[in-house]
């Protein structure tokens, strides 16, 4: 996702993958690449720490990234002490942003309190099946078609319908409400540039972008929000940050 190799249907081959149609459009855009390459050379990045070693109290807040490939994220969603981490840190009422995939592990996590997934009761969005549908129709049909999944971190088995191995489907189905997901409204503002997964949102553009803020809670769909959702959860963390200093 970072150079957009192997994303085009001759992505298996040694020289012609070097050629990206179909991976100069999905792949990270130049500053996004010039961030990661910053991120690597950080300490903190060079020095992760274990999920056992997780303590709600070291930490201001928590974001909670996403991402797709089944063998790279199940590991991610389906650990049972990073859901007990994030549910904890739910229920201290500090602040928690999550994007993409990254919802569906908070929809995963039961809260202590009240036996249900921290987001019963709370305002979300994610990755819709709208767009989920649409990216892995796209590498079917027109990218990896040796690996078709690729953008499904989880398919649809026997007679489920399609989409419920979904984000949008399993995270609604963790909401008090299945209107409790809020995806963008037909009648919004710039309704096409939000949903099509066309554009992405930059620091002079911002229409594309479609977040969600319930509280401390600040959701996105997927990178294309992703400056705005990551102003909106600084905006969350100074408040917070202003309120304990009174």
């Amino acid at each position: 996702m970072l150079s957009g190799e192997e994303l085009d249907i001759w992505g298996k081959v040694p020289v012609l993958r070097k050629i990206r149609f179909l991976g100069l459009m999905l792949r990270a855009n130049s500053d996004a690449r010039s961030a990661y390459a910053r991120l690597r050379g950080d300490p903190a990045f060079r020095a992760p720490l274990a999920y056992a070693a997780l303590e709600v109290g070291d930490h201001d807040g928590l974001v909670l990234p996403g991402g797709h490939w089944s063998r790279g994220m199940r590991q991610f969603l389906e650990d049972t002490l990073l859901q007990r981490f994030v549910a904890d840190f739910f229920d201290s009422n500090k602040p928690v942003a999550a994007i993409c995939h990254g919802v569906l592990l908070a929809a995963r996590s039961t809260s202590a309190r009240t036996g249900k997934s921290v987001l019963n009761g709370r305002k979300t969005t994610a990755l819709t099946w709208q767009l989920e549908k649409s990216a892995y129709s796209m590498m079917k049909y027109f990218g990896r078609f040796w690996d078709p999944g690729y953008y499904r971190t989880y398919l649809e088995a026997g007679a489920e319908p399609p989409g419920y191995r979904g984000v949008q489907a399993e995270v609604s189905r963790a909401l008090a409400s299945p209107a409790d997901f809020r995806d963008v409204p037909l009648g919004a503002s710039d309704h096409f540039r939000k949903a099509s997964g066309l554009y992405r949102d930059s620091l002079k553009d911002n229409r594309p972008a479609w977040v969600v803020r319930d509280g401390r809670y600040v959701s996105a769909r997927w990178p294309n929000d992703n400056r705005v959702f990551k102003s909106c959860f600084v905006a969350v963390l100074a408040e917070v940050s202003s309120t304990t200093i009174k």
